[in-house]
């Protein structure tokens, strides 16, 4: 569903966190500092951040400020402070959430929910599992990676996923992708769509053919 990186000193909550995320089926990278947590946060591309505020070296607070210099994705703080100021202090600089610790799982879980449904509306998405499409930005990225492809292999995956579940057929997608003036043999759309296969690693699996008719991106396989 999302890729979360959790940041905490104290190896039991990283891993508590992690478990039940995974459980709930999002993918998940821990760090113990904020140090590491930005060298992650450079390398990969993650949909939210569960950040303790007080840890060593490298404060929770400065590490969201480093973050958003780089990218603006949405941040949950963690903290045993309670007083007033430091929640507003973490809002003004740009966290989403607030958590006193120690807190529930299952609330957490619901608050990260809340907050990847409204980004996800925000920002245009297409999430499938591990596979994301974002059109504001015009990318693509399988497990976190990015993955670069050519303009019409991009609205092509971007009509199936509109469609997701529903058998297109072969002049339904021509004429989507390629337009309806198009004249050309049905080669042009299954070259593309072999690319496109390889473009997405293993969720190339969920373009299914279906013989005599066209194509069909399924839900789950």
């Amino acid at each position: 569903m999302a890729k979360l990186l959790i940041v905490d000193d104290e190896e039991k909550i990283r891993e508590m966190i992690a478990k039940y995320a995974q459980h709930e089926g999002h993918d998940t990278v821990m760090a113990s500092d904020g140090k590491i947590a930005l060298q992650l946060f450079m390398q990969q591309d993650f949909d939210l951040v569960i950040l303790d505020v007080m840890m060593p070296e490298m404060d929770g607070y400065e590490t969201l400020k480093r973050m958003k210099e780089i990218k603006d994705v949405p941040c949950i703080f963690l903290t045993a402070l309670g007083q007033e100021y430091d929640r507003i202090y973490g809002f003004d600089i740009g966290a989403e959430d607030y958590v006193t610790k120690p807190f529930s799982l299952k609330e957490l879980m619901m608050r990260i929910k809340v907050i990847l449904k409204r980004e996800n509306k925000s920002t245009n998405r297409i999430i499938v599992n591990e596979l994301v499409v974002d059109e504001d930005a015009h990318t693509v990225t399988v497990c976190g990676e990015r993955v670069d492809m050519a303009n019409k292999e991009y609205e092509l995956l971007l009509y199936l996923l509109k469609n997701i579940g529903n058998a297109l057929t072969r002049q339904q997608i021509i004429s989507k992708v390629w337009g309806y003036e198009y004249d050309s043999d049905d080669r042009t759309l299954d070259t593309h769509m072999k690319l496109l296969r390889k473009d997405l690693k293993e969720y190339g699996n969920y373009i299914t053919t279906i013989r005599g008719v066209g194509y069909r991106f399924e839900k789950e396989i």
